[in-house]
């Protein structure tokens, strides 16, 4: 009788020590801290690459002649669809504008509600990826193409708006606008589709593909990226998640623990 009473456990709550096991919950003041320090030290650390406009400038030169050397398709071509209509340039400046944090925001505050062990895994990849960027916004700053006079591109953003940014780079007290390599916009929309994919186990899960495809087509269109931004930021993604281990697949949510005195459901009831 006492083997038997001792069998049952329920969950241990979160921030009672142990190793996570899947199920178990990091503290959440904690993971505010810990995410709320890496977004202003990522912020802030932008800002120190500030300065190298003339090196910026050089560097775009040599991406855009190299992205022309391996034929690539011009950034121009993914624009001129767009500025089809105004309502659809204004959508894609929105989308670059709006989504791009909020998103990867929900994409975390769910995982930690349904899948701590994905959320682990998610958050430390992306930490991974962003401290990767930083370390290369400071070693390559990029102008984006749209101050590349020689790609003939629109600043949308400017023109048809909104703008995230300052009118002169100079003036933008909140951004690094020499910070386009590599492309957190495309990072972080891709990790954010593939941890939903690993986390979720719906016929419709690669549907969540659709998020980094639009973010491609939204930065490349709106001038914002090249190419080999969301190319060097796939790469980074590519290499966090190599080192990261992945969890252990599950679609089961955190066990509730049953109420005091009341039988624990049947192993089978909650699958």
């Amino acid at each position: 009788m006492t083997g038997g009473i001792r069998g049952i456990r329920g969950p241990r709550p979160a921030g009672t020590g142990g190793k996570l096991d899947g199920t178990t919950r990091p503290p959440l003041l904690r993971e505010l801290l810990l995410v709320t320090t890496l977004f202003l030290v990522y912020k802030f650390g932008r800002l120190f690459a500030n300065g190298h406009e003339s090196l910026a400038f050089r560097n775009a030169d040599r991406v855009w002649d190299a992205e022309r050397a391996l034929h690539l398709p011009g950034e121009g071509a993914i624009q001129q669809l767009l500025l089809h209509g105004e309502t659809l340039i204004r959508t894609a400046n929105t989308y670059y504008a709006a989504v791009h944090f909020p998103a990867t925001l929900a994409f975390l505050v769910w995982l930690y509600l349904r899948r701590p062990a994905h959320y682990l895994w998610s958050r430390r990849v992306l930490a991974l990826v962003t401290g990767a960027a930083l370390a290369l916004h400071l070693l390559m700053p990029l102008a984006p193409p749209r101050m590349l006079a020689a790609s003939g591109l629109v600043d949308t953003a400017r023109v048809y708006g909104p703008s995230v940014y300052a009118a002169t780079p100079e003036t933008d007290s909140m951004a690094n606008q020499f910070a386009a390599m590599p492309s957190l916009h495309f990072g972080w929309a891709l990790m954010v589709a593939i941890g939903l994919i690993a986390a979720t186990r719906s016929r419709w899960r690669h549907l969540w593909l659709l998020h980094p495809l639009f973010t491609l087509l939204v930065i490349v269109g709106t001038a914002n990226h090249y190419w080999f931004d969301a190319l060097a930021a796939a790469t980074l993604l590519g290499l966090a998640l190599l080192a990261v281990r992945a969890p252990a697949r599950s679609t089961a949510p955190p066990p509730v623990p049953h109420a005091l005195g009341a039988p624990p459901l049947a192993a089978g009831a909650l699958r």
